[in-house]
């Protein structure tokens, strides 16, 4: 969600002021923190990740559009900024895919405490979906990051990706079915029975 008076700070913030800007990293924190983290699938890269992303930002105000949102362009130097990362880094787990992260989600949807075998397998599963996501293709995982990790609409999305709704919608169509594919496929190679590694 956009800040009230989005349009007057951002004119601040590109006039110089940092106390705007300041307001505009204080809303959009969170937010920037949870792309980077359905991307990189790591709290602390996630945390550095983002905050990167918006000394990225103050650095190219000049560049920036007044006009238009802020909150799309922010995304594309986060999502950019994680890609880059992740390249470089070359890592092997670089995506979390589940919905019970963020304690809000788990207070949501948890109604009981957890079994230990409940909780094994689910840990099997977040491992399982979060390896098939790191196998999509760029296109694919940011749109599965956002509809499916952190909650985007349609036409938030299609903001923020600068396409037309129908191309979100059918690439998230053909996104998903790429991931039930890998899934299955890791499921047959028995990936899930391997030792867990790291869940952010």
């Amino acid at each position: 969600m956009a800040l009230d008076n989005e349009r007057q700070v951002v004119h601040e913030w590109k006039n110089g002021s940092r106390k705007a800007y300041e307001a505009l990293v204080k809303h959009y924190m969170a937010d920037a923190y949870m792309v980077a983290y359905g991307f990189v699938g790591n709290r602390e890269d996630a945390r550095d990740l983002s905050q990167d992303a918006f000394v990225k930002a103050y650095q190219a105000r000049e560049r920036f559009d007044a006009s238009r949102p802020f909150y799309p362009w922010l995304y594309r130097i986060i999502k950019n900024h994680c890609l880059n990362f992740l390249r470089c880094a070359r890592r092997s787990t670089s995506s979390l895919f589940y919905e019970g992260e963020t304690g809000t989600r788990e207070e949501r949807f948890a109604a009981t405490a957890p079994t230990a075998l409940e909780e094994l397998e689910a840990s099997e599963r977040r491992r399982l979906v979060r390896a098939a996501v790191d196998v999509l293709s760029d296109d694919h995982r940011e749109i599965v990051v956002l509809k499916n990790f952190k909650g985007c609409s349609y036409r938030e999305i299609s903001d923020m990706l600068d396409i037309p709704m129908g191309t979100v919608m059918s690439r998230l169509y053909y996104a998903r079915k790429d991931l039930r594919e890998i899934i299955e496929r890791l499921e047959r190679e028995g990936l899930s029975n391997e030792p867990a590694g790291e869940v952010a």
